[in-house]
Formats: C-alpha cells, sequence, structure tokens
C-alpha cells in the first residue's frame, strides 16, 4: 500500500535534485522513498549544515589528528574482517 506526500519545497532545489536524480537513474519519489526508509530504520536525522563538506571544522580536524595519535600510539586495535569486528563489538 502507498501514500502520497505533498510539501513544497524552493523549485531550483527541487530542478537540481531531480538532475542528480536522473543522472543516478533514480527520480525524487526513489530518493525520497530510500532516505524516508532510512530514516524510519536507523530513528536519525542526518542533515549538515555546512554548504561545503569538503571544509571540515576545526574540531573535527583536531579529532582527526588525535585519533591518529592514538593509533599510531597503540592505544587503537584494529579488525582483520568484519566478522572479526562484530565479534569485538558484541562482546562489549
Amino acid at each position: 500500500m502507498t501514500a502520497v506526500i505533498n510539501f513544497k519545497i524552493d523549485k531550483k532545489i527541487k530542478t537540481q535534485a531531480q538532475k542528480i536524480a536522473h543522472a543516478m537513474g533514480l527520480n525524487l519519489s526513489d530518493v525520497l522513498n530510500i532516505y524516508l526508509r532510512g530514516f524510519v530504520k536507523v530513528k536519525e536525522l542526518h542533515i549538515s549544515l555546512n554548504e561545503d563538506e569538503s571544509n571540515p571544522s576545526d574540531k573535527l580536524l583536531e579529532a582527526v589528528k588525535e585519533a591518529r595519535k592514538e593509533f599510531k600510539g597503540g592505544k587503537m586495535k584494529s579488525c582483520k574482517s568484519i566478522d572479526s569486528l562484530i565479534t569485538r563489538l558484541e562482546k562489549m
């Protein structure tokens, strides 16, 4: 069973989204269905208010720097496979 959702959006955004979706072999209905299914599954809203994703914040850069330092110092462990990662996480 399907339902219809109507909402208003800037015409320019709609046109841009349609072009991107079309290039991926999708239409906007497909895109919104995929997004809403993910939203329901994880119960989280993933948005970015940063218009330039390629320009990370100083806080993020510092966190990455610290994580690399910890990894090089042996404070982090790696897993050889997804299965070993899942096993390790289940034991936590």
